[in-house]
């Protein structure tokens, strides 16, 4: 009887695919993440023939469609986006039959990989089923239904990553200062517009082009007419999706410059290097192919030389600030958890807040979303260990999930601001201050194979907290 139960299999629930000859006459919603970047990534899809639109309905009402077609242990970020598809395709804006949904999946042990799962049975009940979804991924899933990466698509989106860190890393730096509200706004919607341009044009992703270009946009904003004075400063940290989206974090950056803050997020370019990264350690800790892990390690290169030029043009202008290389982020793990931990956000949620405070953004908004497992281990499992290294962190975790209220998330992000606040008075006199860059974090960053693979334990300082007993 065993036997024949275990040669009993589900039926596969048949399901739209996404055709080559709907890139024609379907129009791709996607759920909006990083406003800057999306910006332009949507751009370059348009530009390789794909009619996309990015979603920019919000709301409570959002979170209770999610809440009707999904488990509610289901992660926040799940119920959020899943709710978002289907809140835009109720509305009636939309050509149900000439639409199709985009939604990423990480190939990883993060149960995103399961959304475009849960996206298709919610489409079944809530009555869209004959709308395909098309799954965006560099792990091989979804073969007859992912999105086709051409040389120049995958060219034209890693230069936008960059364009767009750049200009969020120096609008955050620059709006809490400027002398004309809205002008380092105004030189995002400027860089934007060119950079679009330009890959229209087929330029903008070349090494030379985006050397220019960096070069460019870090020109503009070192001219930009600011007015120094002392401001808390606050880090946010946290799950990709509730770390950037304003509808997934309840327009967090937002509320930090109305609190007076100057906010530091770290780049998206960040979370794409981390996951080359893991591909490379994936093998040195488990086995595989060394081929495979060489090739991780080029890509890894061609991602690094660019970012080396992008954190160059920054750093010739006094004023701004450039972010640390990547490299040196990634060695800031070392006495606070392993490589090995790569589940979520891993290893990188660590080293990003223990930057932040060596970079002198000692308040942290760590973002945690609800039924995100890894990042609570990763993200707020983490905290005390980097308070005994660095007694000035003044990290807050903030939960975000559909039964939290934005006022108490509010309130929770205030008092962390009120202790930095008491800090900073009682460190400068305001009266006497004076206007000065940012601190720059000048520690050197690791090359060659120390990009890769960091000191082992035994070159870890004496002091460090992993010697504590």
């Amino acid at each position: 009887m065993s036997d024949i139960y275990k040669s009993i299999k589900p039926a596969p629930v048949p399901y739209p695919r996404f055709t080559q000859e709907m890139k024609a006459t379907h129009t791709i919603l996607f759920p909006q993440m990083a406003p800057i970047h999306f910006a332009m990534i949507s751009a370059a899809m348009s530009q390789e023939g794909y009619r996309t639109k990015i979603l920019e309905n919000g709301g409570p009402e959002v979170a209770q469609e999610g809440l009707k077609y999904v488990h509610n242990d289901t992660c926040y970020p799940a119920l959020l986006v899943i709710g978002q598809f289907i809140d835009a395709l109720k509305s009636g804006e939309h050509d149900l039959a000439h639409t199709a949904l985009m939604i990423t999946q990480t190939g990883g042990g993060c149960r995103a990989s399961n959304y475009i799962h849960l996206l298709r049975k919610a489409l079944r009940k809530a009555g869209f089923g004959q709308v395909p979804v098309l799954s965006l991924n560099f792990s091989g899933l979804e073969r007859d239904s992912s999105l086709r990466f051409t040389l120049p698509l995958v060219r034209k989106a890693i230069a936008a990553v960059f364009y767009g860190d750049e200009l969020m890393s120096l609008s955050n730096q620059t709006r809490p200062y400027e002398n004309s509200p809205g002008a380092a706004d105004a030189l995002i919607k400027k860089w934007q517009d060119e950079i679009c341009r330009q890959f229209a044009a087929k330029r903008g992703v070349s090494k030379r082009d985006m050397k220019r270009n960096f070069a460019a946009i870090a020109a503009d904003y070192a001219a930009l007419p600011i007015t120094r004075v002392p401001k808390v400063k606050v880090g946010v940290v946290g799950e990709i999706y509730v770390k950037y989206s304003p509808l997934g974090n309840s327009n967090l950056e937002a509320f930090l410059a109305a609190e007076g803050c100057e906010v530091n997020l770290p780049g998206l370019m960040g979370f794409v290097q981390y996951c080359i990264v893991n591909g490379s350690q994936t093998v040195k800790l488990y086995g595989g192919s060394p081929a495979v892990k060489k090739m991780y390690e080029l890509v890894f290169d061609f991602v690094a030389a660019r970012e080396k030029l992008m954190v160059q043009a920054i750093a010739r202008h006094p004023g701004l600030t450039p972010p640390g290389l990547f490299t040196h982020t990634m060695a800031l793990h070392e006495g606070f958890i392993g490589l090995g931990a790569k589940m979520g956000e891993g290893w990188l949620l660590t080293s990003e807040m223990v930057e932040l405070v060596k970079s002198g953004f000692a308040s942290i908004v760590c973002a945690q979303p609800f039924g995100c497992l890894p990042n609570h281990v990763v993200g707020k499992g983490m905290i005390q260990k980097i308070r005994a290294e660095y007694p000035e962190a003044n990290i807050t975790p903030i939960d975000y999930d559909p039964s939290a209220t934005r006022v108490n998330q509010e309130n929770r992000i205030k008092l962390m601001i009120a202790v930095a606040r008491e800090r900073l008075e009682g460190a400068v006199e305001p009266a006497k201050a004076k206007a000065g860059p940012p601190r720059r974090n000048t520690a050197p960053a690791p090359t060659g194979q120390a990009a890769y693979f960091p000191p082992a334990a035994s070159s870890v300082p004496k002091n460090s907290a992993r010697y504590r007993k």
